[in-house]
């Protein structure tokens, strides 16, 4: 069975039932893979400032699971069963205001929680724009791109076309959503902290904030306990996101740490934020 047929199948059970069944897949994969557990333990220490206890990388080895097997769910099922499930909308009326005062807005989350979720609760208020990276297995990129290409939202290809898709958006007055916690390829990001390390950071979150009269809101989307669906929080930046280029990019970092410690493990801490793309100096070797 190939992976888009999987997806369509298990795009058929009960969000609970996946939930309930990615908890163990999460359990598995945790004792199968050594790289897996490495990756977790030292991020996640990193962000804790101490060695995180089992329970801890437990509980991230079972919300892995539950993310990876949940996107079936989102991407396959009707838009308005989809909407149905987040049941609290903390910050809404941020959104709410941005879009009532004409305002562009660029909305920012990180890989935290069901991060495919608020793309689909923000096209409620107006169309939005979002980056389509397609995946590594290419039968799913037609499944991805439907799932996330419904009603009012858009997706617009992660290269330089795509880039002007969503500038073009924003000085529309509409919205545009990214994760701006992606490691970028060579010449798309600067060295900027990231829980105290240097992280390749992109730097297309911080030049789309350049844009004139954009208002920047951070969201994500809480996995609530036992398949019951999700709680959206929406907030404004903690700090303002200014000054040249660098210097938003570690106001941005700054701020998806302060989301992603609200529910550390919820954060997809598995991915390898540190890595240095091929071509990419050492930290501080350009200023050599």
């Amino acid at each position: 069975m190939n992976l888009a047929k999987l997806f369509r199948l298990l795009s058929r059970l009960p969000l609970s039932m996946l939930h309930l069944i990615g908890g163990w897949v999460g359990r598995v994969f945790w004792l199968l893979s050594a790289a897996f557990r490495d990756e977790v333990r030292r991020n996640l220490g990193r962000a804790l400032g101490h060695e995180p206890s089992r329970q801890q990388l437990l509980r991230v080895a079972e919300e892995t699971g539950r993310q990876m097997l949940e996107l079936p769910w989102v991407w396959l099922r009707p838009q308005e069963e989809v909407l149905s499930r987040i049941v609290q909308v903390e910050g809404g009326e941020l959104l709410a205001q941005a879009r009532q005062d004409g305002a562009s807005v660029l909305l920012l989350t990180p890989h935290l929680g069901c991060f495919e979720m608020c793309a689909q609760y923000c096209s409620t208020h107006g169309p939005i724009t979002v980056l389509f990276r397609p995946p590594r297995k290419a039968s799913l990129a037609p499944i991805m791109e439907a799932g996330r290409a419904r009603g009012n939202v858009q997706v617009a290809p992660a290269d330089v076309s795509g880039v002007r898709r969503l500038v073009k958006a924003l000085r529309s007055g509409e919205m545009v959503g990214m994760l701006p916690d992606q490691a970028p390829k060579q010449g798309e990001g600067v060295w900027a902290p990231f829980f105290g390390k240097p992280a390749w950071t992109m730097t297309l979150a911080a030049r789309l904030s350049e844009v004139k009269g954009v208002r920047v809101i951070m969201i994500w989307a809480e996995r609530l306990p036992r398949g019951r669906g999700y709680a959206l929080h929406l907030s404004e930046p903690v700090a303002p996101i200014e000054g040249d280029l660098e210097a938003r990019c570690v106001a941005v970092n700054r701020e998806i740490e302060q989301l992603i410690m609200r529910c550390p493990e919820q954060y997809l801490w598995g991915y390898k934020r540190y890595k240095r793309p091929s071509g990419v100096p050492e930290p501080g070797a350009e200023a050599e």
